[in-house]
């Protein structure tokens, strides 16, 4: 193991990158790589990634990508394909300096399309498993206008002095991700083909009501995945379930872990 198992930072992708674990270490069990949504952070995900370390006995690993919380600043503006660079570039040096060789990639938002894209895009053993909460492949109407939304928000409300609870510099932070969801050529935006090539078992999470992506979403993925998916739509949540209704989301993650560890310890040594 390359990283202290408590908290600190790490380089990945040029930058400077905060993170923090909890639960065993890499030496001991899995590990769950959370990936924070498009305004999030390490911190922001609360106390979500210590009740999952508990509840699965694996161990969990946050960090906050460049531009976001303690991280190093974003260099503006990302390009339109951001996400996919995330996947590609970033964070397999993460993966390195974690040196687990049993990964699970949770993600939350623009974290859930980043992992999913890493799974249908890098070659990687490592990996055992996804869990996309409110995942997003392609855009909609009705997400972009909540983005809209967001803005306008920013822009004529405390939102800004909020952020700075969290994030170092919240201009870098919500430029970084605002401007690039609403360029004009992001209105074509579309990653699903990267779902075809996943080889590992997905739980996909969804609020009912989720303000920033349908059902559709999910439907991509029941719809053109080979490899084994549950699903879990979470009655009276949004887009933040881990928030909003975190017992329910606890249940899915802990039921999908606990399935994942007695398939693979079924399995004949050495597969």
């Amino acid at each position: 193991m390359s990283l202290d198992w408590t908290q600190g930072t790490l380089t990945a992708g040029g930058k400077n990158l905060e993170y923090r674990c909890w639960g065993r270490p890499p030496s001991e069990a899995p590990t769950i790589v959370m990936l924070h949504e498009g305004l999030g952070a390490t911190a922001l995900w609360r106390d979500f990634p210590e009740r999952i370390a508990n509840a699965t006995g694996f161990g969990v690993m946050a960090y906050s990508r460049a531009g976001y919380g303690q991280s190093d600043l974003a260099d503006l503006p990302r390009p339109l394909d951001y996400m996919t660079r995330e996947a590609v570039d970033v964070l397999p040096e993460v993966l390195e300096a974690l040196g687990n060789d049993r990964v699970v990639l949770l993600g939350h938002s623009d974290g859930a399309t980043i992992a999913a894209e890493y799974a249908g895009r890098v070659s990687d053993m490592r990996m055992r498993a996804l869990i996309l909460i409110a995942p997003h492949f392609f855009t909609e109407p009705s997400g972009l206008a909540e983005i809209e939304k967001a803005r306008e928000a920013f822009e004529t409300t405390d939102m800004r002095d909020r952020m700075a609870k969290y994030h170092r510099d919240p201009e870098n932070t919500f430029r970084g991700w605002n401007d690039a969801w609403l360029a004009p050529g992001f209105k074509a935006w579309n990653v699903a083909e990267v779902i075809d090539y996943w080889r590992i078992p997905c739980l996909a999470i969804q609020g009912r009501d989720d303000q920033y992506g349908t059902l559709a979403q999910i439907e991509e993925i029941e719809g053109r995945t080979y490899s084994p998916v549950d699903t879990a739509i979470i009655e009276g949540a949004r887009h933040a379930p881990h928030l909003e209704k975190p017992v329910e989301t606890l249940d899915a993650v802990t039921d999908f872990c606990r399935r994942l560890e007695e398939i693979e310890a079924a399995q004949p040594e050495g597969v």
